[in-house]
C-alpha cells in the first residue's frame, strides 16, 4: 500500500486545538516536519523533527525520499489549502499520496472575532508579495481580508491605502490569533500606520457605513476626469480611441502591460484597473508630464510604475509583455515596434494609436517585419456641441488604430 503524506494544520493553540484523529497521527509518524513554533508544540514527540526551510523544492525534494518508507506528518498553519502549502504538495506528490487536514484559517477566525460573514469578502495574500497594485485590487470592495508578512505589515499597508485615499475603510486587525496575546480591534488608518503589531496578524479592511466613495465602474473615463497638461490639452488619449484600444488590448486579469509615450497616463490608468492581478508600466519621455500621470495614478486608483525614459531605451528592464500600448514614439517607431515585438509573450498584442498616414505606414510596415499580420481601423468620432438651443456634431481628429497579435506557441 502505498504510504500517505498527511498535511495537518494548527493553530496557535497548538496541539490542544487538534481533533484525536489529527494529534494520533502526529503522535504515530516516524518524521514531522513543519515552523520552527509549530514543532515547538510537540515538546515529547519520539521521531524525527525537521524544520521547514530552503524553499518548497528543496522541502519537496527532501519529503520525496523520506515518505514512501517513513510515516510522514507535516504541520501547516491554519488551512493548509488556503495559501499554503498543501496545494503544492498535491500538485508534486499527487492527491492518492497528500491527505489534507484543515485547521481553522486565520481568515475565517478574525472575520468569527469580526462577527460578521467572509463569504463577500475579497482575500488578498501579501506575505512574500509585492504590495504594488494591491489598490485596484481592492477599490470598491466592501470587505477586504488581508495576509500579512514582516514586510507589508498593518503599518505599510496603511500608509500605503493613505497614498491613494482610501479614508473609506476602516480596519479591524487581530493579533496572534488564537493564543492566549490574542488581540483584536478595530484602527482608523491614521492611527495604524503608526503602530507596531504583532508579527502574526490578519487585517480586514471594512467599508464604513456612512462613506459616500463610489466606485468607478467599466471603463473609458470621461477626458477631463483626468489631470492634463494645461494649458495645451490633449496629450491624451481620447475617450473613444481609449475604448477601441481597449478591446484590442483584451487584456486578461494578470496580464503585464507596457504604455510607451504614456503622456497623462489616461491608457495606463485604464489597463491597470482591467489587469488588477497584473503589473502596468508607462514609459515617458517629458519630465513635465510626470506630475500629471503621478496624480492620475492615485486619483483613480491604478497603482502603475511610471517610468521616465524614451523609448526603446529602458525596455530592457521592463518583464516581458503581454500587451504593448504605443501612443507616442518619439521618432523611433521602427525600434521600439522590433524591440517590443521580440519581448512579446505567445498570444500578445502590440497596438498603435496614429494621427498621421506616416506613423500609420510605419506601424504597419514594422509590425511585418516583426512577423506580426497587422489589423488597421480608422476611427472618425463626432461629439455633441450645443448651438442655440439645439446640438451639431463637431468631428474629432481622424485617428488610426494599428494592431498586430503573436502566434501562440
Amino acid at each position: 500500500m502505498d504510504k500517505i503524506i498527511y498535511v495537518i494544520g494548527i493553530g496557535e493553540d497548538g496541539a490542544g486545538g487538534l481533533t484525536p484523529q489529527s494529534l494520533s497521527r502526529v503522535q504515530e509518524s516516524e518524521v514531522l516536519f513543519g515552523g520552527e513554533r509549530q514543532l515547538s508544540f510537540f515538546s515529547r514527540y519520539s521521531g524525527e523533527k525537521i524544520v521547514l526551510q530552503g524553499g518548497l523544492e528543496t522541502f519537496a525534494d527532501k519529503l520525496e525520499g523520506l515518505y514512501r518508507e517513513r510515516q510522514t506528518v507535516v504541520l501547516a498553519s491554519g488551512d493548509p489549502l488556503f495559501y499554503g502549502i498543501a496545494g503544492f504538495l498535491v500538485r508534486r506528490f499527487g492527491p492518492q499520496h497528500v491527505e489534507v487536514v484543515p485547521h481553522y484559517s486565520s481568515v475565517q477566525l478574525a472575520f468569527a472575532r469580526l462577527g460578521d460573514s467572509w463569504q463577500d469578502a475579497e482575500l488578498v495574500s501579501l506575505h512574500g508579495r509585492p504590495i504594488e497594485g494591491l489598490a485596484q485590487r481592492i477599490d470598491g470592495r466592501h470587505k477586504v481580508a488581508l495576509l500579512t508578512d514582516p514586510v507589508n505589515n498593518p503599518a505599510v499597508i496603511a500608509a500605503y491605502l493613505l497614498e491613494f485615499g482610501m479614508l473609506e475603510y476602516e480596519a479591524f486587525i487581530c493579533e496572534r490569533l488564537g493564543g492566549p496575546e490574542e488581540v483584536c480591534r478595530f484602527w482608523e488608518l491614521d492611527e495604524m500606520a503608526r503602530h507596531d503589531f504583532a508579527a502574526l496578524n490578519v487585517v480586514i479592511l471594512r467599508r464604513k457605513p456612512e462613506s459616500t466613495a463610489g466606485r468607478r465602474r467599466g471603463f473609458a473615463y470621461p477626458d477631463e476626469a483626468f489631470e492634463q497638461r494645461k494649458p495645451e490639452k490633449g496629450l491624451i488619449t481620447k475617450r473613444e480611441v481609449r475604448a477601441l484600444v481597449l478591446s484590442e488590448l483584451n487584456l486578461a486579469e494578470n496580464a503585464v502591460v507596457w504604455d510607451i509615450g504614456s503622456g497623462s497616463g489616461a491608457i495606463a490608468v485604464e489597463c491597470a484597473r482591467i489587469a488588477r492581478f497584473g503589473r502596468v508600466f508607462a514609459l515617458e519621455k517629458e519630465r513635465v508630464n510626470l506630475p500629471n500621470m503621478e496624480a492620475n495614478r492615485r486619483k483613480f486608483r491604478a497603482d502603475y510604475t511610471i517610468v521616465h525614459s524614451k523609448a526603446p531605451e529602458g525596455l530592457d528592464k521592463l518583464p516581458d509583455p503581454d500587451a504593448v500600448f504605443i501612443g507616442g514614439s518619439g521618432g523611433e517607431l521602427a525600434d521600439i515596434i522590433a524591440q517590443s515585438a521580440g519581448r512579446l509573450r505567445p498570444g500578445g498584442v502590440i497596438v498603435v494609436a496614429a494621427i498621421t498616414i506616416e506613423t500609420l505606414y510605419g506601424s504597419m510596415e514594422a509590425l511585418r517585419a516583426a512577423g506580426l499580420n497587422p489589423e488597421v481601423t480608422h476611427l472618425q468620432a463626432s461629439r455633441g456641441k450645443p448651438i442655440i438651443g439645439m446640438t451639431r456634431l463637431e468631428g474629432m481628429n481622424p485617428v488610426y488604430v494599428v494592431s498586430g497579435t503573436k502566434a501562440e506557441c
